[in-house]
C-alpha cells in the first residue's frame, strides 16, 4: 500500500496523501446526525503520545493499487444513545462517499462502519 495516490490531470500531476482524504472522511462523519466522536485505533492513539499529528483520527484510508482512483474507507464512530445504529452507519457510508468522491475525485469503492461504542449525550464534551 501506498501512502501517496499519484494522478494525471490536464494541468500535470498530482499528490494525494492517506491523511489528506482521510480529513475529509472524518469531517463528513463526524456531520453526520447521531455521531458523537470518532475513535482513534491503538496505533493513531501511541503516535498523539509520542507527538506525532494523524490527520483523520478515527478514519482508515486504503488505495487500491490497481485501480486507478478507487479507494476503501474505514470509519471508527461512538454513536449517541438513543440513535438507531443501522441508520446512522448507512448516513455515515452515504455522505462520507458523496463528500470524499465529490472534493477529491476519488471513486469510493466501499465505506465500512465499525461502531466502536456508544454514549449519552450529556458525556460528550466540546
Amino acid at each position: 500500500m501506498s501512502e501517496n495516490k499519484p494522478s494525471e490531470s490536464i494541468k500535470g500531476e498530482r499528490t494525494m496523501s492517506k491523511g489528506f482524504v482521510a480529513q475529509y472522511a472524518a469531517e463528513a462523519a463526524l456531520q453526520t446526525k447521531g455521531v458523537a466522536r470518532l475513535m482513534p485505533s491503538p496505533g493513531v492513539a501511541l503516535k498523539e503520545t509520542l507527538g506525532i499529528l494523524h490527520e483523520g483520527k478515527g478514519v482508515s484510508v486504503i488505495f487500491h493499487e490497481n485501480d486507478d482512483g478507487f479507494v476503501s474507507i474505514t470509519v471508527y464512530p461512538i454513536i449517541y444513545y438513543g440513535m438507531i445504529i443501522p441508520e446512522v452507519a448507512w448516513a455515515i457510508q452515504e455522505r462520507v462517499k458523496a463528500d470524499v468522491e465529490r472534493f477529491t475525485g476519488l471513486v469510493v469503492e466501499t465505506v465500512d462502519v465499525h461502531v466502536c461504542g456508544v454514549v449519552p449525550r450529556e458525556d460528550i464534551q466540546s
